[in-house]
C-alpha cells in the first residue's frame, strides 16, 4: 500500500511539473520578441546601392522603439534613404511584424562589418545578428595606359521633329482657339448669332414691300401711342425707301423738301400735298418734340397708304420676273445667347490649356 501511494504521488508530481513546464513554454512563446536583419546584396561595386532590412516580430500592443540611424551605418557605409516603417498584422492581430528598410551605398572599397541593430521593446533591448558588406573598386587596366581618356566636351543635342512636334501642335491649337474666341466675342458684342441664317426670297415689287412694312407698323399700336418719334421715323423710312425703289432717286439721303421737289416733277399735286403734310408732322415730332394726337397718327398712316396706292407701278402682263435677292437674318434668340456664352467659355478654357502646354514645351526645350 505504501508503494502504491508513493507511486501515485510521483505520477501526480510529474504531471504537475509537465503542466507547469507547458504553461511556461506558452507564456514564453507568447512574449517572444525576434529581431532579424538582412541585406539584399553582400557584394557591391563602388557607388552601387543596396537595401538593409530590419524586421521585428512581437506581441500586439507592446511598445517598440526602432534604432535611430543617422547618415551612416558604420564609417564608409552611407545611408541614402530610410523608408517609413511597415506593420503587418499576424495571428488574428495578436502578433505584429514591423519592418524598416535602409538604402545604403559606399564609395570606398573594403569589407565592412555592420553591427547588430538594437531595438527597445517595453524598454527592454533586443538585438539582431551582425551583417557584412564587401565593396569592390572598379578594375583598371594598367597595362594599356593609352586607353585612358579624359572627360568629353559638352555636345549640343540637335532638335528633332519629335522634340518640336508637341510645341508646334500646341501653338497651332492656340491660334485656332484664339481665333474662335475672338470671333465669338465679336459676334456677341455685335448682337449677332454664331451662324448667319441666309434665306433666299423673291424680290417683292416696291409697293408690296412697302405695304408689308406698313402693316407691321400698323400692328404696333403701342409705338403710335407711347413713342411717336420712333413711329414717324419708321413710317417715313418706309416712304423714303419706296420712293427710292419706285422713282429711282435716293430719297433716303434727302430732306423732306428735296423729296417733295423731285416728286413734283413726276406726280400730281394732290398726292404730293398730302405727303408734304405727313413729312411736316414727322419733322415736328422728330426735331421739335411735337406730340400729335392719336387720330392724327392714324390719318398720316392712311396718307402713306394712299400715296403708295396712287403712285404704285401697275404690273404689266408677261413682264419678266424680278431677280431674286439674298436676305440675311441677324436675329438672335435667348437660347442662342446662352449657347454663344457657353461657346466663349469652352473656347477660352481650351485656349488657356493650349497656352500652358506651349509654354511648358518651350521651357522643356530651351531651359
Amino acid at each position: 500500500m505504501k508503494h502504491i501511494l508513493l507511486y501515485c504521488g510521483k505520477r501526480i508530481l510529474m504531471v504537475a511539473c509537465g503542466m507547469a513546464f507547458m504553461m511556461l513554454a506558452v507564456i514564453s512563446a507568447h512574449a517572444q520578441v525576434t529581431v532579424e536583419a538582412s541585406i539584399d546584396s553582400l557584394e557591391l561595386l563602388i557607388g552601387e546601392q543596396t537595401k538593409v532590412r530590419l524586421e521585428v516580430s512581437m506581441d500586439a500592443g507592446r511598445k517598440l522603439r526602432l534604432p535611430v540611424v543617422r547618415d551612416t551605418l558604420v564609417r564608409g557605409v552611407e545611408v541614402l534613404d530610410i523608408a517609413k516603417p511597415d506593420t503587418q498584422l499576424l495571428n488574428e492581430n495578436k502578433r505584429w511584424l514591423i519592418s524598416q528598410e535602409y538604402t545604403v551605398t559606399s564609395f570606398d572599397s573594403a569589407l565592412y562589418y555592420l553591427p547588430p541593430f538594437q531595438v527597445m521593446v517595453d524598454n527592454k533591448p533586443y538585438k539582431s545578428k551582425a551583417l557584412a558588406l564587401k565593396v569592390y573598386s572598379i578594375p583598371v587596366d594598367t597595362l594599356h595606359p593609352d586607353q585612358f581618356f579624359g572627360p568629353k566636351t559638352i555636345h549640343e543635342v540637335p532638335l528633332t521633329w519629335e522634340d518640336l512636334a508637341p510645341l508646334v501642335y500646341s501653338v497651332l491649337l492656340l491660334l485656332v482657339f484664339g481665333v474662335v474666341v475672338v470671333f465669338l466675342v465679336v459676334r456677341y458684342r455685335d448682337n449677332k448669332p454664331i451662324i448667319r441664317i441666309i434665306r433666299i426670297e423673291p424680290k417683292l415689287p416696291p409697293h408690296l414691300a412697302a405695304m408689308k412694312k406698313i402693316e407691321s407698323i400698323k400692328a404696333d399700336k403701342n409705338s403710335r401711342k407711347d413713342d411717336p418719334k420712333q413711329y414717324y421715323t419708321d413710317l417715313t423710312d418706309v416712304i423714303r425707301n419706296y420712293i427710292k425703289e419706285r422713282f429711282g432717286f435716293n430719297a433716303m439721303e434727302m430732306t423732306s423738301s428735296e423729296i417733295i421737289g423731285r416728286l413734283q416733277q413726276v406726280e400730281d399735286k394732290t398726292s404730293i400735298d398730302d405727303l408734304r403734310a405727313l413729312f411736316a408732322t414727322a419733322d415736328l415730332v422728330k426735331f421739335a418734340k411735337h406730340s400729335p394726337l392719336i387720330n392724327e397718327n392714324d390719318m398720316n398712316l392712311v396718307t402713306a397708304i394712299d400715296f403708295i396706292n396712287q403712285t404704285k407701278e401697275e404690273e404689266v402682263p408677261g413682264k419678266k420676273e424680278e431677280p431674286k435677292e439674298i436676305k440675311v437674318e441677324e436675329k438672335r434668340s435667348k437660347r442662342g445667347r446662352i449657347i454663344l456664352l457657353c461657346s466663349i467659355g469652352v473656347a477660352g478654357v481650351a485656349a488657356l490649356v493650349t497656352l500652358y502646354l506651349a509654354i511648358r514645351h518651350i521651357i522643356d526645350l530651351f531651359f
